[in-house]
């Protein structure tokens, strides 16, 4: 297959595996997204969901939020991981929504990046899921997959990101990324791998990943 082909192959292949794609954070509205978001860095989406419902019973809004103090934040994310480091950026950018966009999400990839503990990735998850602006946020499981599709070089996940991009249709965006973040959790994940479930890289994948699996078998 020409790599044009390897595109159609993937997009049809996870529209017939993954025909309907949940948000698999659980949020209410941009806000309680943004937070989400934020949290899961590190972490699993199962463990945030967990933790979420204890954090917006106390506050799911920014207003709210700035009511309690970096210290009382921290505590209720404490098992996602990286707690102080969240904890304050959840306060820092709850106070910014207020003082610059009346309590707002901002529909901006500059303005959320702006955000403290927001980075691109974080930005283009609200963007896409939010707002539905197309966007391609790439994560560990998307970064692995392109490399295993021979879709891109892996060097770095802003290179991914520009190939995925420039080779999947815009419109498509922001239900693959969904998709492919699924099928690497199910059928592609980095570790206890069997190559005979993952239909798209066992059909299209780089040589090189193929032969390596099954040196270690």
């Amino acid at each position: 297959m020409n790599k044009q082909e390897k595109v159609k192959y993937v997009i049809d292949t996870l529209n017939e595996i993954y025909p309907e794609v949940p948000i698999p954070l659980d949020h209410k509205d941009p806000y309680t997204l943004l937070i989400a978001v934020l949290m899961s860095a590190q972490s699993t989406d199962v463990k945030v969901n967990q933790i979420t419902p204890l954090l917006f019973k106390r506050a799911d809004n920014p207003y709210a939020m700035i009511k309690l103090s970096v210290e009382e934040i921290r505590e209720i994310i404490k098992p996602v991981g990286l707690s102080p480091m969240k904890a304050k950026g959840i306060y820092g950018l709850s106070h910014i929504l207020i003082d610059k966009y009346n309590g707002e999400i901002p529909m901006s990839f500059e303005a959320l990046e702006s955000f403290p503990a927001v980075g691109h990735k974080t930005a283009s998850v609200v963007m896409s899921q939010a707002f539905g602006i197309p966007a391609f946020p790439v994560d560990t499981h998307i970064h692995r997959l392109i490399y295993r599709w021979n879709l891109s070089n892996g060097k770095n996940v802003v290179q991914t990101e520009k190939d995925a991009k420039r080779l999947f249709p815009k419109e498509l965006w922001n239900k693959l990324h969904l998709q492919i973040i699924y099928y690497g959790r199910e059928y592609s994940p980095a570790r206890a791998w069997n190559l005979d479930k993952d239909i798209i890289t066992k059909t299209i994948g780089r040589k090189q990943v193929i032969a390596n699996y099954y040196k270690k078998k």
